[in-house]
């Protein structure tokens, strides 16, 4: 799984966020903890707070696409993803389908006081057209690994399964040596264990980024089976 701190919070986020400087098939660090309670719908791993506002509080999977998709549909007003509490994926192919459907969609991304956002959920925080982190906010970040138990630093560099990491980052608008030192820093640490990073750690991370830029011809490239 990609690591912990168990945590509470209250899904009442009434104040606007300041918004920040403008793979694997295990991927996600799981905590023992009760759920926040969510208002409204659920979609998967998401919940719906108000027209403007769903949170994720969950790992992501296979069927998080078609599950954020069809909270779209039924609440298409919706602007701000809340990532509360948020392991990882179980999917990372889905995963970065899903952090191109939430940029597609000009969808904020805020990581609340007290949120968690760990593994492969980082991918969807930079999905954010727009990125805001709260202080108190923790991330935790580890290398992918695949059914076989491959990890990032067992293919080479330019290799598909590492690519797909690096195209994405430039498509949420990171420079090519800010994928490149982002992703590295991902890698720097196996499956198994974790690099933590604080609010302040992350906003460092995203400030080379333009939160609002797409790559307009992203590069075609195959997944491998993972």
């Amino acid at each position: 799984m990609r690591s912990l701190a168990a945590l509470s919070l209250a899904l009442a986020l009434a104040a606007a966020p300041a918004w920040a400087d403008d793979a694997g098939a295990d991927r996600s660090l799981s905590v023992t903890q009760a759920a926040p309670r969510a208002v409204g719908a659920s979609y998967g791993p998401f919940r719906v707070l108000d027209d403007r506002r769903a949170a994720l509080v969950d790992a992501t999977d296979a069927a998080s696409p078609g599950a954020f998709a069809a909270m779209l549909r039924d609440h298409p007003a919706l602007a701000t993803l809340e990532m509360v509490e948020c392991p990882g994926t179980d999917d990372d192919v889905a995963n970065l389908q899903l952090g191109r459907m939430i940029r597609a969609a000009g969808i904020a991304t805020h990581v609340p006081r007290g949120g968690s956002v760990r593994s492969g959920a980082v991918e969807l925080f930079l999905a954010g057209a727009r990125r805001a982190i709260d202080d108190g906010a923790e991330f935790a970040v580890h290398s992918w690994r695949d059914d076989g138990g491959h990890e990032a630093r067992d293919f080479a560099a330019e290799a598909p399964e590492n690519r797909a990491y690096l195209v994405y980052y430039r498509e949420m608008g990171m420079t090519a040596e800010a994928a490149r030192a982002f992703y590295d820093m991902t890698n720097s640490v196996p499956n198994a264990d974790a690099r933590w990073l604080s609010a302040q750690d992350m906003r460092g991370w995203i400030r080379e980024a333009a939160p609002a830029a797409r790559v307009a011809t992203a590069p075609k490239i195959a997944y491998a089976g993972f």
